[in-house]
């Protein structure tokens, strides 16, 4: 039997005469400070009027379900229209326990990470709000921390002691302490004093000023920075990381500490030339940030080109090496996994017009800084094979002479064949199709009014746009294609080789051509080597023989960069599965044309040979036996007049149905389905490779003059300094990289120059105030 002593309720309430309408299907009513809310008549809530958290799960849930919807709760529920929505948005993000209010105060919340986090600022001197907005807690539970921690309470600031960034008025640290807060250890490098160095100084002095000016920029104090570290241990970054999970960090601060032979510090090297690149300043203008993350921008950027600069071709690539140790290098403690770098790589070209206003902000950096070799350009195709299964356009590819699916980029290059820019093409079968646009291109960026002479081979060949090209301010040099005459012994004569100080001589030849319908004039070099001649042909007047023959030579300089950058770079490899939809507007040869070309040769082929049979046996007509014509014809008409016959009606046929039919039609008349790879992410990579050759160039350019083979060994010495491993040291002010020794005297001699040339840069690390200084191992004698 039922238990009359225990208290009952009712399973509904009674209705009372108003109920508070929500909408057609749900009403709420309430009675003894208990609310009902009814859908469609039946009882789907119950809560009590205090109960704040129920009230939400119920708001919360007819927002999902969709039976309900904010202004129509607003005038029945206690809650504001941004608590409904706040409400709701928890609940989708955690459930119903987002909703229930945590509670604050109790010493066992706080966790190791905020102990650590309140003993550092305390040593700042913040106070306890300050702290508890930081960190996200109470004031109390602030309080509580310290006294955990056995520290004062009182108002009373500490000294700070971590300097690692900047902030408004630092303080000076005191003598002996590191920026970290870390016992300062005892430096063990030699005496890093910049001393006076002999190189010329039409190359060192540009790039060194311009290192300068970067690093000056970059400590601006207009200059953005990332926000101090609360983390105390360079290896442990729970603090920043837990920032970044709640939204709270847009890109973790880099935090140093001496480390002993670290693999691959030596890319540490390239920092000063990539400050002064202005990478980082163009990315921060354009995109400003990529959103709150531990791996921002900043730290994303440098991952990236580190990668290049060592050779780690692609983000798979970071399975085979040790991310602690290359998240020393960038001052974190460790760097990306390949999920999050490749999640990186797609919100950065997500936008193309951003992607693209990045990559057009480095390229105009870098033409400011290189004006002196616009002089000259040189263009050229480079074709990526695909081997995949989408249907894509075929190309030939000029190293495997054969037609494969494939996109082409052509590049630009200045005259010492750096690359400058380059635009990506899915189908262009010829390089005079791609000239306008690429040549539109630059004119836009060396100005309207500068004279550039346009190097490229025969692919570009086309009179009429030469014309075009005078025209529009440029000049040509190129080989010269089609047939031409040899010209006599007699026309040549020795010139000395540019470079060679007279070691080597062309034998050359000149001459003026009209080439094309409209007889554009040319000059016309000729190059003898042996029996075979070169035909060179130019536009330029002022240019002696000998410098237009080996400004045309040098253009092979690009086809050894392609070969590089495949091999070394990887430019060829896919960063991205898939394809996007491409133009199907876009015009293709007509396979009807194509079609009926062949069956057109093929007809002809027939009609030759049945006339070359018909005009043998007229030759071998036995005259005396058929001597008319009529008798010839009876004799082999049906051997030959006929087909002949027919074959001549079938040709003329073939011409009138080709004749009808257009040659180019657009691609999707012809395919069901229009592809291409997706570009943008692909060209991003493409941009930052090309950054990290410029500034390998630029290494080499300063070690150059203190290297005797350089031209041959030089860029192997650079890539080996970079990827040696190097002694971080730490100063409160200073990060000073040690790079052990290479492998032979005067190798180590060439890079402890160059350290003493990036010394005079004064760079500081992109992200903290310290200033970088660089040293070899037990160099200090062999830098003299």
């Amino acid at each position: 039997m039922k238990d009359a002593s225990v208290p009952t309720q009712p399973l509904l309430l009674e209705i009372p005469a108003e109920p508070l309408v929500i909408n057609g299907r749900c009403l709420m009513r309430e009675a003894d400070g208990i609310r009902a809310v009814f859908v469609n008549g039946c009882p789907m809530f119950r809560y009590s009027v205090e109960d704040r958290t129920s009230e939400k799960l119920m708001v919360a849930q007819l927002l999902d379900l969709g039976l309900a919807k904010p202004r129509e709760l607003a005038p029945v529920v206690s809650l504001s229209m941004r608590c409904i929505y706040r409400a709701r948005r928890r609940y989708l993000e955690g459930g119903a326990e987002a909703l229930v209010p945590a509670k604050l105060g109790r010493p066992a919340s706080i966790d190791v990470a905020r102990l650590e986090a309140i003993r550092r600022m305390q040593a700042q001197g913040l106070g306890q709000r300050a702290m508890g907005r930081r960190l996200g807690i109470s004031q109390p539970t602030v309080r509580q921390g310290l006294l955990r921690l056995g520290l004062p309470t009182d108002s009373r600031r500490s000294k700070a002691v971590q300097g690692d960034l900047p902030v408004p008025k630092p303080e000076v640290p005191e003598e002996g302490a590191s920026h970290l807060g870390l016992e300062a250890a005892e430096p063990t490098v030699p005496e890093l004093e910049p001393e006076s160095v002999s190189e010329p100084e039409e190359v060192v002095a540009p790039l060194v000023e311009q290192a300068k000016e970067a690093s000056a920029e970059e400590a601006s104090p207009s200059t953005s920075l990332a926000p101090a570290s609360l983390d105390t241990d360079p290896d442990d970054r729970v603090v920043d990381r837990g920032l970044a999970r709640l939204g709270m960090l847009r890109d973790a601060a880099p935090m140093f500490r001496d480390r002993d032979g670290v693999p691959a510090a030596g890319v540490l090297l390239a920092v000063p030339l990539l400050v002064a690149s202005g990478v980082l300043d163009a990315a921060g203008k354009v995109y400003g940030d990529i959103g709150p993350a531990f791996y921002g921008l900043k730290n994303t950027l440098l991952t990236l080109l580190f990668m290049a600069l060592l050779r780690i071709k692609s983000p798979e690539s970071l399975k085979r090496h040790s991310p602690c140790e290359l998240g020393w290098i960038l001052g974190l403690d460790r760097v990306p996994e390949m999920k999050t770098l490749r999640r990186k790589l797609a919100e950065m070209s997500a936008d193309p017009n951003v992607s693209e206003r990045f990559l057009r902000e480095l390229v105009e950096r870098r033409i400011r800084a290189r004006e002196q070799a616009l002089g000259f350009l040189y263009v050229d195709g480079h074709v990526r094979v695909y081997s995949g299964k989408a249907d894509l356009p075929k190309t030939h590819v000029a190293r495997m002479r054969i037609s494969l699916p494939a996109t082409q980029d052509v590049w630009v290059n200045d005259a010492e064949g750096d690359p400058l820019f380059f635009v990506t093409q899915q189908a262009h079968p010829q390089l005079v199709g791609a000239l306008p646009g690429v040549l539109a291109e630059a004119r836009r960026l060396v100005g309207p009014e500068r004279r550039v002479t346009v190097v490229f081979d025969r692919g570009g060949w086309s009179p009429r746009l030469f014309a075009r090209m005078v025209a529009d301010g440029f000049d040509v040099l190129t080989y010269r294609k089609g047939k031409a005459e040899p010209l006599p012994d007699d026309a040549f004569t020795l010139h000395p080789v540019p470079g060679s100080r007279g070691k080597q001589h062309y034998e050359l030849a000149e001459t003026t051509v009209q080439v094309g319908t409209k007889r554009l004039a040319m000059r016309q070099v000729t190059r003898r080597k042996g029996t075979h001649q070169t035909h060179i042909v130019t536009t330029r007047t002022d240019l002696p023989p000998a410098q237009v023959a080996w400004r045309m030579f040098e253009r092979w300089r690009q086809e050894n960069f392609f070969k590089y950058m495949r091999q070394e770079y990887a430019i060829d490899a896919l960063v991205e599965h898939g394809t996007e939809p491409d133009d199907p507007e876009r015009d293709v040869p007509n396979p009807e044309h194509k079609a009926i070309e062949r069956e057109l040769r093929a007809a002809r082929k027939e009609l030759r040979a049945l006339e070359a049979a018909y005009g043998a046996a007229a030759i071998d007509n036995p005259e005396a036996k058929r001597p008319t014509m009529r008798g010839f014809k009876i004799a082999h008409g049906t051997e030959l007049g006929i087909p002949l016959r027919a074959a001549r009606d079938r040709v003329a046929d073939l011409v009138q149905r080709r004749s009808e039919l257009p040659r180019r039609v657009p691609i999707g008349s012809v395919k069901s389905e229009v592809v291409r790879l997706p570009r943008y992410r692909k060209r991003l990579g493409d941009g930052l490779k090309m950054l990290a050759w410029q500034l390998e160039t630029d290494l080499l350019r300063l070690v150059a003059p203190h290297y005797a083979r350089s031209s041959d060994e030089g860029r192997p010495l650079v890539t080996s300094a970079l990827r040696s491993r190097a002694d971080l040291r730490l100063s409160p002010s200073e990060l000073q990289v040690v790079v052990a020794p290479q492998s032979s005297p005067h190798r180590t001699r060439a890079v402890a120059k160059l350290c003493r040339l990036l010394n005079e840069t004064e760079t500081r690390f992109p992200g903290t105030n310290l200033t970088m200084r660089f040293a070899v191992a037990d160099g200090q004698d062999s830098a003299n």
